[in-house]
């Protein structure tokens, strides 16, 4: 994941509220929150104001179905194996935190508490206790965001359409950057898979995580100096980053190569791969280079009787001797 996160993880472990460190003699009315830079502050600023606003909401029991999700969640991908784990517990215990909801017209948008509201979904049960805020849209674009950002398997790609979502919601970028708690140069690292040709975030759309916010920000600015060349060098270099053939920050590099040696990317460095599927599975593949022709198949794609017609193909070419 992103240094960013993982330093604001390590800078948010130890953020307490004025009221925690205070005795109780000298504790004043309001809460405050210990002064922490970037993203760390900005997620305990969020979480300080969700505190806030719950603490003036309703409770509630809601139905299930009349409950939507955050417009503003960034988050594309739900984990089923935690996801169910989490209905079970749900399930034997019961639900230990309400959701935190918002009223638009009929249905109630989420605030916080996504996997929650899912796992009963799952569970297909009708309620669900809920807290009733009031909250702007901007609450609710930097709520959705600070949600998510700090969990290890949200990928740079979904925290990049939050940002784009929720940049409607602010007077310029600089008060999106300090909202969320960013520089104006790590904001646009996010920013920069919006220039990203089609075909690449089409893939971003199915598996976020195939490219991080500073492997996208290089490819969008290799792509703008190399114009239809660098294009052309991208939409076939990608298919070996969807693979797993190519890492992504090689991509900038080896479509700038490419571009600069004028060679087909097909078949760059003397290296071509052809992909085999059986139907609309990648069963493996055949790579060509300096070292030689290499089949690769995945393991229980090839049958026992398919094997045994290749090895008998193969022998009529070659002569095989056994180990």
């Amino acid at each position: 994941m992103s240094n960013i996160r993982e330093q604001m993880l390590a800078k948010t472990a130890g953020i307490r509220s004025t009221a925690e460190r205070t005795p109780d003699a000298t504790r004043r009315t309001t809460t405050r929150t210990e002064t922490a830079p970037g993203m760390a502050g900005a997620l305990a600023a969020a979480q300080l104001r969700v505190q806030e606003l719950e603490a003036k909401g309703v409770p509630s029991e809601l139905p299930v179905s009349a409950i939507v999700p955050n417009p503003w969640q960034p988050r594309r991908q739900f984990n089923e194996v935690k996801l169910s784990e989490l209905a079970r517990s749900i399930a034997e215990a019961g639900l230990l935190q309400a959701v935190t909801v918002r009223r638009v017209g009929e249905t109630y948008q989420l605030v916080a508490g996504e996997r929650r509201w899912r796992a009963h979904k799952l569970l297909n049960l009708e309620m669900i206790r809920a807290v009733v805020i009031e909250c702007s849209d901007q609450d609710m674009a930097a709520f959705a965001l600070m949600e998510n950002v700090t969990r290890d398997d949200l990928s740079d790609y979904e925290i990049a359409i939050s940002v784009r979502r929720a940049e409607s919601e602010f007077p310029n970028r600089t008060r999106l950057a300090e909202v969320i708690g960013v520089t104006r140069s790590e904001l646009y690292k996010y920013l920069s898979f919006d220039e990203l040709p089609d075909f690449i975030k089409r893939d971003l759309d199915l598996n976020p995580a195939l490219l991080g916010a500073h492997a996208a920000q290089l490819v969008a600015n290799v792509l703008k100096k190399t114009g239809e060349n660098g294009l052309k060098a991208a939409r076939e270099l990608w298919p070996l980053v969807v693979s797993g053939d190519l890492v992504q920050t090689k991509l900038e590099p080896s479509i700038a190569a490419q571009v600069t040696r004028g060679v087909s990317t097909s078949n760059a460095g003397g290296r071509s791969i052809l992909k085999i599927f059986s139907g609309n599975v990648q069963a493996g593949s055949i790579t060509k280079d300096v070292k030689g022709l290499t089949f690769k198949f995945k393991a229980g794609v090839v049958t026992e009787a398919q094997e045994a017609n290749l090895r008998e193909y193969i022998g009529k070419m070659f002569s095989i001797q056994p180990e």
